[in-house]
């Protein structure tokens, strides 16, 4: 008979078997759960591995001998070798790209010689200057260039043409003038050491003359195109333009009457009414200079007073324009000659300074394929003419009726201008009293004596009072 089984004892056994089960399969699911929500948690298996490796291998080494002291060296000097040698071999330049740098290797299994104060060496490529693929970059300094030089050449061209015609012409005309004036050349100086043509700029000349009857002086001025001007040339064919020789005689008070008389061509004309302040004032009526005196209808006259143009122009005169109208730009005969018309804004306050004078304008043609020899001796008849006109001028004298006339013109004209600038005139001269009360007043307060002082403050008040006062009129019974 088998003895009686001890079933507390199997109860307590399975029930610690239980216990342990549920221990195991709760800390598993924990374990999990930890490993799930850590992402480095393989890092840390790989952790514990090597702690526990590295628990083994001391205890391992702890049961051997101890080693000496040298072989631990040694040891430790061939550990440091195997760590600097691990990061030498990673590679430092993985993120440099092949194609950027010329000459790397990506597979070199040549280590670079890194020194303390040195890097890696990069040599450079010598590529050789290709000049003649780059012109093209260059155009517009070699245009600038070209055409820097095309003016320069013409300045000196042009210069040297024009400096040619103003010789010739003053050696055509030398004997003339000679003949006509005492000295020819006068440049303003008591000794005159080199008379002749004074080179104004680069396309004016000038020369004076002096030393006749009925006039103080005689200006010729050859006013020549800008041919030294590349930009003047190129307007020139757009606008253009002539060589002119100008003629001004300042005529004696005595020697001349009072009237204003022009004749020009049509679109001088236009620009001579515009221009000249007196022309525009006593003359601004265009007539036909075809019926009285029969010149080329080209021309048109301006005159004050009819007896002028009728007498001065005669048929000498009028017979040298028909023969050459291309020479002639305009005669101007004047005892009211201030120059061109002043603006509103710089209009002066009292009567212009006038002179009589007797202007002539000849044209210069050299493009008509002629020499400058045989245009200089195409307007010698004109400069001769001149000469005749200044002794018309002398002995012409206006009669009585024309005087008159002629007076009453010029009284019109300045009773006009003074109620022109009376407004002015007036604030000039109270500017003027205005500027002289305060320097006496000035003066006053600087002297030390309070009764002149009070004498002149009272004197003060008694003349503003009186200027405030309103004015009445005496009205006889």
């Amino acid at each position: 008979m088998s003895p009686p089984v001890d079933r507390s004892h199997w109860l307590t056994i399975f029930a610690l078997t239980l216990l342990f089960v549920s221990y195991n399969i709760a800390n598993a699911g924990v374990n999990q759960v930890d490993i799930e929500d850590n992402e480095f948690a393989e890092f840390e298996d790989f952790d514990v591995e090597e702690a526990v490796g590295g628990m083994a291998s001391e205890q391992k080494s702890a049961e051997q001998e101890e080693p000496d002291l040298p072989e631990l060296a040694k040891s430790a000097e061939t550990d440091d070798e195997e760590e600097a040698t691990v990061e030498t071999e990673d590679n430092e330049f993985e993120h440099v790209d092949e194609d950027e740098y010329e000459g790397y290797e990506k597979d070199s299994t040549s280590k670079p010689d890194l020194k303390l104060n040195e890097g890696p060496k990069i040599t450079f490529a010598q590529l050789p200057a290709h000049l003649r693929s780059n012109w093209e970059s260059y155009y517009l300094e070699l245009m600038i260039l070209a055409g820097l030089v095309l003016y320069f050449f013409n300045f000196f061209v042009g210069r040297s043409k024009n400096q040619r015609i103003a010789e010739t012409w003053y050696a055509a005309f030398k004997g003339p003038l000679q003949e006509n004036f005492a000295l020819v050349g006068d440049d303003g100086k008591l000794e005159n050491s080199q008379p002749g043509l004074l080179k104004e700029s680069e396309n004016v000349y000038l020369l004076w003359c002096s030393g006749r009857t009925a006039c103080e002086a005689v200006l010729f001025e050859l006013r020549l195109l800008k041919r030294q001007d590349l930009v003047a040339m190129v307007m020139s064919f757009f606008r253009p333009v002539q060589d002119q020789v100008h003629v001004k005689v300042f005529m004696n008070d005595v020697d001349m009457d009072t009237y204003v008389m022009c004749l020009a061509g049509k679109k001088t004309a236009t620009r001579l009414i515009r221009e000249m302040a007196d022309i525009s004032v006593y003359c601004p009526e265009k007539k036909s200079a075809v019926d009285k005196l029969g010149l080329p209808p080209s021309f048109v006259l301006m005159s004050e007073i009819g007896e002028v143009a009728t007498t001065l122009l005669d048929t000498r005169v009028c017979s040298v324009i028909t023969k050459t109208p291309e020479v002639f730009e305009s005669i101007h005969f004047s005892d009211q000659y201030s120059g061109p018309k002043q603006t509103e804004e710089t209009a002066p306050s009292k009567m212009p300074d006038v002179k009589k004078m007797l202007i002539f304008t000849f044209n210069l043609p050299l493009k008509n394929g002629k020499s400058i020899a045989d245009s200089v001796e195409n307007i010698r008849p004109a400069i001769m003419l001149t000469f005749y006109c200044m002794e018309r001028v002398k002995r012409f004298r206006l009669s009585k009726e024309s005087k008159m006339k002629a007076d009453k013109n010029r009284q019109k004209v300045e009773e006009a201008f003074l109620k022109s600038t009376h407004v002015a005139r007036a604030e000039a001269a109270a500017a003027r009293r205005e500027e002289k009360r305060r320097q006496e007043k000035e003066k006053i307060l600087q002297d030390d004596d309070p009764e002149k002082q009070r004498k002149w403050e009272e004197k003060e008040a008694k003349r503003l009072a009186k200027k405030r006062m309103p004015k009445m009129k005496a009205i006889k019974v």
